[in-house]
């Protein structure tokens, strides 16, 4: 069974700005299935392709299934297939012996930038960079999936 445990934030934009960074590499991901209980995901880098399953957030947790899949399967899904989408830029930055998921969005999204790690254990203690602000983990809006049904513009004053 295959198991997430990840907490999300949001970035100051002023410290990320100024932080040095490795190249990012763009992602383009859609949706065949978005429902609060579970997400079907297609999502396709520059040379690979990934077929996501994720359940209902519990906490921190939720069940997920991950399988890659070749680029040009993963571009017919998504053109034939996805019922929404979003692009992002995505940087690993690593701090304090953990790896950080950075989230630059685009599009409708732009502007918006979330930071998330992937934990071992709910309880897992870690340190948090100066560049993060406030936890977004349970805070709905946030998921991807919803960001492609009620982009970051639609909210955000």
């Amino acid at each position: 069974m295959g198991k997430e445990i990840e907490r999300k934030f949001l970035v100051d934009h002023d410290k990320w700005n100024l932080l040095a960074k490795p190249i990012g590499r763009l992602l383009r991901q859609g949706y065949l299935l978005t429902d609060p209980e579970k997400t079907i995901r297609v999502r396709q880098t520059a040379n690979k392709g990934y077929l996501t399953i994720k359940g209902k957030n519990i906490g921190a947790s939720r069940l997920e299934y991950e399988y890659e899949i070749p680029v040009e399967e993963a571009e017919e899904l998504l053109a034939q297939f996805a019922v929404s989408e979003l692009s992002k830029t995505r940087y690993v930055i690593a701090f304090a012996g953990k790896n950080w998921e950075v989230d630059e969005f685009s599009g409708d999204n732009a502007g918006l930038i979330v930071a998330e790690i992937e934990l071992n254990d709910e309880d897992e203690a870690f340190e948090i960079p100066d560049w993060i602000t406030k936890e977004v983990t349970s805070e709905e809006k946030y998921y991807n999936s919803n960001l492609t049904l009620v982009p970051y513009k639609n909210w955000y004053p």
